[in-house]
């Protein structure tokens, strides 16, 4: 566990594969044609939710416990095209056994067109 610090950014980049899309398709149940099918481009829209996961995998390397996630949805993604998730720590309250946390994530894809906002609170235990 690192220690949180405003003002502090932690980054990620993926690319979503159409098997990915139908992975999560599966499991989540959202299979639309739109997450199956290929447009003219070869390309599928990837679910919001499994772009949701960007964030998830920041807050999982600083072991973050959510308590909520308000997330804000701007245009499509889709496979193949590189996002990048960005996610800022705006408030840090230090408590005896954890910190306290408020954050903003920005999520672009490859023309640096925002796809997804979000703003998080959770809390991440101390080392013990």
């Amino acid at each position: 566990m690192t220690e949180p610090v405003e003002g502090e950014t932690r980054s990620f980049e993926r690319t979503f594969t159409v098997d990915d899309v139908r992975q999560f398709g599966t499991v989540s149940g959202d299979d639309q044609a739109r997450h199956t099918e290929p447009n003219e481009d070869g390309e599928v829209m990837v679910q919001g939710l499994l772009t949701a996961t960007l964030p998830t995998k920041l807050g999982s390397e600083d072991e973050v416990l959510a308590s909520s996630m308000d997330i804000d949805f701007h245009r499509p993604v889709y496979t193949g095209d590189p996002i990048t998730c960005r996610s800022t720590y705006e408030t840090v309250v230090e408590r005896d056994d954890r910190y306290e946390f408020t954050s903003d994530v920005v999520c672009e894809n490859g023309d640096g067109d925002v796809v997804l906002t979000a703003a998080v609170e959770g809390m991440i235990w101390k080392d013990r």
